[in-house]
């Protein structure tokens, strides 16, 4: 089996990379294992992940892995220095097993070892050694490698450029590669390869940039003899020809394989030894196993009929399936085992306590039957126990007593037959060997022939007289001083014991095995914790989940902006004609958009998913934390704008509401964490279409408009005109007399009304401060004309005084502008000001002054002045006024760039708003490419499965609970202290300890209600970090029954509020 990389996958994998790669920045860097590490790429809408394992392989990657917890020293460095850098080129080293990547213009320099031990190298733009995987010590051949040495490549293979293959190039390969076999003939070594490889690898040593695989491929197809001397090729001119052939041949391969941007991979496969017959086509196609892969086919791999091929598009592609495969069957393996192993415990635990049982039993058996021995051999056991009591009476030693038993039995004395030796006379016990027969011991009897006289016994006979069925009687131990009878008592007191303890252990064994039961589950649990998730496909984000996203019951898609750029992107990108527009009045509440059919953009949404998206837009606001619930409000796409009424400028984030909300009801503070299920295409036509808009009939259109009308949406009548976020809102004399009026459609609010109403500014959360002293004091009218909503006013002059407004209706209120800036403060004398005739003696004194200064000029004047210190106080004064005058300047200057800057803005939503408002307009829908691929169907998108169809992914969702009705994995969030961290990892791991449970997983996948295997494969696969973005809040209340699963296969949708896990007792 293949495990490390040639040359030419060296080649063709620095040739995809650089396709990839180039212009991507790293995202960052972890370490999978000591050797293995994982490189993220990334650029907008563009991601990649690239596997290096050190010496042996690297390429992009298509499967999740999972990363250490933490960095290694190794990690921490490369982050340290390659974090954000922007991949500027990727290449191979000559055609030596060394990838470079350059990163930042070669301001750094990773390099990639695929050979020997391999290793992994950061240097700096003069080739410093900054980090690097293992130090290297000086040895033949190899330069010693440590941080702050120079990392050398002029001794790389080919680093100069590979030579041009000529015929003279050909001819001296040839007789190097004589003169080494002549050489090594000589030293007597023996030849480590059979003379048909001879040519092949002198070859791959002369002519170092094609691999021996590509040799032998290139014979094959012209039909050389591979087996031909290097000898005598030289001798031959046509061998030579014919072999330059071959090998310019074997050259075009080289070049084809790195002509285009990717390269097209093959895998050259064995099938496992099974039994006929055994598994399907499926698990016939798992039953490969891999054994080499290359970018080109070689011809023996095709001609080998028991070789399957398997063709993949890119070589990147080809490597990570080769590699994947069997890091699977490895974790798969692992896993295997651990389950095998916590399987055998059960086992060993069940065994022990049927072995125990047994034992009880037999136990008592045992004593049953010795006491039955007794009472059937009373007289036997009576003379025995009176004669060792007699010899004990005679104060016999013991050691004389075991003497003369024994003697005594090889007189075939039928008393001392019966006694075993050695006996317990310490306790007080002898052991008989009674027959459980009183037949068969009366015949035994019979058979003894007792001898009294000592001499005329002899050692023959004494060794054939030892009772031979004593082995087969049965042991009983005699108390010698009770009776008979309390020595029968005692045996049928153990075996009452003994059933009484085979009875409890019985009814105590189920306990005990399901005691065992759990603590291997928990071990197994824990075991599996420690081993790394099977591999998984990475699942590729829709493009909406980059937003708090949910599908409602009706089946619109329901956005929500995180913050305010997003918020931004929502209003620009995907707020489009027919779309409504959800915020609540609350700091920090979510600016949310349902996302209505672009075939029919007038159909009205329906209440329902109107309050969910009401709900969510609530539920990320502060009132999640205080607990105290509040309604939203909706309006049209087009009552939305970046444009406020003065012209000036609105943050990112903030937008102006024209005309009236529509106020929804309050509802309860309760999101739902659940999973949905992306189907195959295949599958989508086996479902309903579920979303409400799918259906163009005017009866669905009516049917919509009319349950709207009850539904209990206000319209803010009371709000008539334009008021800026921060401001009171001022009572409205008229809507008295409006609450008699007959209350109109909340879904379909009145055009006429909407042209008469002013104009509202909207600001969610914090996002939308208005720029500080610019906007705090505008007020604006509550009927402002409606010629007036788009126009701009600017103060151009500092000076300038403000402008009447025209006369509007009785409720109006004059537009008052901002303050005026003030303006840059003059250091001359006023001017209009007018001058007082002198006082008394002031002009003599003046007439005095001119005489005596008279014939003094400037200089004279000022070095007077200077003698006398007059100028230090006007020299201070002229300093500090220039320094002043030089400060307003730039301060002047800074408020003119800021004015361009707004005016470049307000230039640039004005243009926007012109544009969407025209679209708006005419209905016109212009998406760029990127834009046309993200309109994704929902229909793949099922909560509930049906039987039969092909799950692809499972994509977790945070919903407002009402929202989860279809789903089939749910579980409900309220507000609480539990961080939404800990709450998402408490969900899954309880959705997948429920799968060890009996009867909740389905294998045949058919009912509903219950667990199926890809639905068990893919939870076990999700990532809890993946699953965590999904909930807007951080703290919550998870609300879960007593299994993940709601009753075991039976309860289903109908309990726990519709599926696994609903209502039940508080868990935090």
């Amino acid at each position: 089996m293949k495990q490390r990389f040639s040359s030419l996958d060296v080649k063709v994998v620095a040739h995809e990379l650089s396709e990839a790669l180039v212009s991507l920045r790293v995202a960052n860097i972890y370490d999978l294992s000591s050797k293995i590490f994982l490189f993220k790429f990334a650029k907008p809408n563009c991601r990649h992940q690239v596997l290096v394992e050190s010496g042996f392989r690297c390429h992009l990657t298509d499967f999740a892995r999972h990363a250490a917890p933490a960095p290694s020293n190794f990690v921490a460095r490369l982050r340290k220095f390659l974090k954000t850098r922007r991949v500027t080129a990727v290449s191979q080293i000559g055609t030596d097993r060394i990838i470079e990547f350059q990163f930042s213009d070669g301001a750094y320099r990773l390099y990639l070892e695929f050979f020997a031990s391999g290793n992994v190298i950061l240097t700096d733009s003069e080739l410093k050694i900054l980090a690097l995987l293992r130090n290297v010590p000086e040895g033949e051949g190899q330069e010693p490698q440590r941080p702050g040495l120079t990392y050398t490549l002029q001794n790389r293979q080919n680093f100069g450029g590979v030579p041009p293959f000529t015929k003279d190039r050909l001819r001296n390969a040839l007789e190097l590669t004589v003169q080494k076999s002549a050489a090594d003939q000589a030293a007597g070594k023996k030849a480590k390869r059979k003379g048909a490889d001879e040519l092949r690898r002198g070859l791959a040593t002369t002519i170092t940039e094609l691999p021996p695989i590509l040799v032998e491929h290139a014979f094959r197809l012209t039909s050389f003899d591979p087996a031909t001397k290097p000898s005598e090729v030289l001798g031959d001119e046509a061998l030579l020809d014919a072999l330059f052939t071959t090998l310019d041949q074997a050259r075009a391969i080289l070049d084809e394989v790195t002509s285009s941007p990717t390269s097209k991979g093959y895998i050259m496969a064995k099938a496992r030894p099974t039994a006929e017959g055994e598994g399907s086509e499926m698990d016939r196609s798992k039953n490969l196993l891999y054994e080499d892969f290359q970018p080109f086919l070689p011809k023996q791999f095709e001609d080998d009929p028991a070789c399957h091929i398997l063709a993949f598009d890119g070589f990147n592609k080809t490597i990570d399936e080769f590699f994947s495969s069997l890091e699977g069957q490895k974790l798969e393996s692992r896993l295997s085992e651990r389950e095998a192993a916590a399987k055998r415990k059960l086992d060993a635990a069940r065994q022990d306590q049927a072995k125990r049982i047994e034992g009880l039993q037999e136990a008592e058996l045992l004593n049953m039957r010795k006491a039955a021995a007794i009472q059937t051999n009373a007289e036997r056991v009576q003379e025995a126990m009176d004669a060792i009591n007699g010899l004990l009476r005679q104060e016999m030693e013991w050691a004389d007593i075991h003497k003369l038993i024994e003697r005594e039995q090889q007189l075939h004395n039928p008393v001392a037959a019966i006694i075993k030796l050695p006996m317990r006379l310490n306790e007080n016990t002898i052991t008989l060997l009674l027959g459980e027969d009183e037949e068969e011991e009366a015949e035994k009897e019979a058979d003894f022939d007792y001898e009294t006289d000592d001499d005329e016994v002899t050692d023959e006979e004494a060794e054939a007289g030892k009772p031979g069925p004593a082995a087969q009687r049965l042991e009983v131990d005699i108390n010698i001083k009770l009776s008979i009878w309390n020595n029968a008592r005692e045996y049928y007191e153990q075996k009452r014991t003994a059933a009484d303890k085979a009875q409890k252990t019985v009814l105590q064994s189920a306990i005990a095995l399901k005691n065992a039961e759990q603590k291997i589950a928990e071990d197994l649990r824990k075991g599996l914790k420690q081993e790394k998730p099977i591999l998984q496909p990475i699942r590729k984000p829709f493009w909406f989940e980059k937003f708090d996203w949910f599908i409602s019951s009706d089946g619109y898609l329901v956005l929500g902006g995180c913050d305010a750029q997003q918020n931004e992107m929502l209003y620009k990108r995907y707020l489009r004609k027919g779309d409504v527009y959800v915020h609540a009045d609350l700091h920090g509440a979510a600016s949310v958009i349902v996302k209505n059919s672009p075939k029919t953009p007038d159909a009205p949404i329906p209440p329902s998913t109107l309050a969910q998206a009401g709900n969510l837009s609530v539920c990320c606001s502060s009132a999640w934390d205080s607990k105290a619930g509040m309604g939203a409000w909706w309006v049209r796409a087009d009552q939305v704008s970046k444009t406020a009424p003065t012209g000036e400028y609105l943050s990112v984030g903030s937008f102006m509401i024209r005309g009236n909300k529509n106020f929804l009801p309050p509802t309860l503070l309760m999101l739902g964490f659940g999973l949905m299920f992306r189907i195959s295409e295949q599958s989508q036509a086996r479902h309903v279409k579920h979303r409400l808009y799918g259906v163009d009939t005017p009866s669905s259109s009516a049917a919509g408009a009319a349950s709207a009308t009850g539904a209990g949406g206000k319209k803010a009548g009371s709000e008539d005109g334009s008021r800026l976020a921060g401001e009171e809102d001022e009572p409205d004399s008229g809507s008295a007399d409006e609450d008699g009026a007959e209350r109109s459609n909340p879904l379909q609010p009145n055009d006429a009304k909407h042209t008469e109403s002013g104009e509202r500014e909207m600001l969610p959360g914090d996002a939308g401060a208005l720029l500080p002293g610019e906007m705090a004091d505008l007020q604006i009218s509550d009927h402002a004309p409606k010629g007036d909503e788009g126009e701009e006013r600017e103060d151009e002059d500092e000076g300038e005084e403000e402008e009447e407004d025209k006369p509007g209706p009785a409720s109006s209120s004059p537009i008052a502008t901002p303050p005026s800036r003030a303006g840059t403060p003059s250091t001359g004398p006023q001017s209009s000001a007018k001058k007082a005739p002198p006082k008394r003696g002031q002009r003599g004194k003046a007439k005095k002054i001119a005489a005596k200064y008279k014939d003094q000029d400037e200089e004279d004047r000022a070095m007077m002045e200077s003698l006398l210190g007059a100028t230090a106080g006007r020299q201070k004064a002229e300093a500090e006024a220039a320094a002043k005058a030089k400060r307003e300047a730039e301060e002047a200057a800074a408020r003119e760039r800021r004015r361009q800057q707004q005016e470049r803005a307000k230039r640039g939503i004005a243009e926007h708003e012109e544009m969407r408002r025209v679209m708006l307009e005419e209905g016109v829908e212009m998406l760029d490419e990127s834009e046309a691929m993200e309109m994704t169907p929902l229909d793949a998108l099922v909560g509930t499965p049906l039987a039969g169809d092909e799950i692809l992914e499972a994509v977790p969702i945070c919903a407002p609970w009402n929202a989860l009705g279809k789903v089939k994995y749910k579980v409900k969030l309220q507000p609480g202290n539990t961080k939404k961290g800990k709450a998402v990892k408490e969900i899954v791991e309880r959705w997948r300890s429920a799968a060890s449970k009996k009867g909740v997983v389905d294998e045949s996948a058919t009912d509903p209600e219950r667990m199926w295997p890809r639905e068990l494969e893919l939870i076990k696969g999700l990532k809890v970090e993946e699953a965590l973005n999904t909930v807007p809040v951080s703290k919550v209340t998870v609300m879960m029954s007593g299994g993940a699963v709601s009753g075991g296969g039976g309860g289903g949708s109908s309990k726990g509020g519709g599926g696994r896990g609903g209502k039940g007792s508080k868990r935090k």
